[in-house]
């Protein structure tokens, strides 16, 4: 019997996983007035973080054309995340800098 189970076990194991996907977490850096990466692709799933390395100056990421309410500024070394469950294309801009602008781009 433990001949039987063993291998048995072991096959259930790895297909176990080999399904497992870990999300992922890409990072935009935010300097001198900019996104950047600008535009960024991601899984479903996956988390964008943005990081606010500007000396003093705070901004949001916003993204108003999904009709999302503007979002708390944060400052110097601190950060926002959003995980992007569903495909497709998100812009954003910072609401205190329009001209600031971004893109997620969300597929499978």
């Amino acid at each position: 019997m433990k001949r039987f189970v063993m291998p048995v076990l072991a096959v259930l194991c790895l297909l176990g996983a080999s399904t497992l996907v870990s999300a992922a977490t890409v990072v935009v850096i935010i300097k001198d007035y900019k996104f950047s990466p600008q535009e960024v692709s991601i899984k479903p799933g996956d988390t964008v973080r943005w990081e606010n390395h500007e000396k003093r100056q705070y901004h949001s990421v916003w993204f108003e054309q999904a009709g999302d309410p503007e979002p708390d500024y944060f400052f110097p070394e601190e950060s926002y995340e959003r995980v992007f469950e569903s495909a497709g294309d998100f812009p954003y801009h910072c609401g205190p800098h329009p001209e600031m602008t971004g893109v997620v781009h969300v597929s499978d």
